[in-house]
């Protein structure tokens, strides 16, 4: 006699290697990453307050302009996964950021902030 059972979906799967199994583990920081990346960012934004406090004459704006960038590729690289994605996406959005910082600081130099 011949089996007429015929493997359900479940079946198949466990049966089946995973392929991806590696790739879907580096797609993304794990948790023990994503704790130590908050903590970082919230080190930085606490001297980012105690700097906005504190009294440091002329390197005020480049101190708290540098922390600013400091987080912000903290956050694109890890949490947008700008790391693990294709390198084309970050390249685009690289580009992206580059042409809105030039159109910004074009709009900033018509308002005399530079040369005030």
């Amino acid at each position: 006699m011949t089996d007429t059972h015929s493997p359900s979906d479940a079946e198949i799967l466990a049966a089946t290697p995973h392929a991806d199994e590696k790739h879907d583990n580096l797609h993304g920081p794990t948790d023990k990453q994503f704790i130590g990346i908050f903590v970082a960012l919230a080190v930085v934004t606490s001297i980012e307050v105690a700097v906005s406090y504190a009294d440091i004459g002329p390197l005020f704006l480049p101190v708290l302009l540098f922390l600013m960038v400091a987080k912000f590729f903290g956050v694109v690289w890890y949490f947008m996964h700008v790391k693990f994605d294709h390198q084309l996406f970050g390249r685009l959005f690289y580009i992206g950021l580059g042409l809105a910082t030039a159109v910004y600081l074009i709009m900033i130099t018509t308002f005399r902030f530079f040369g005030a």
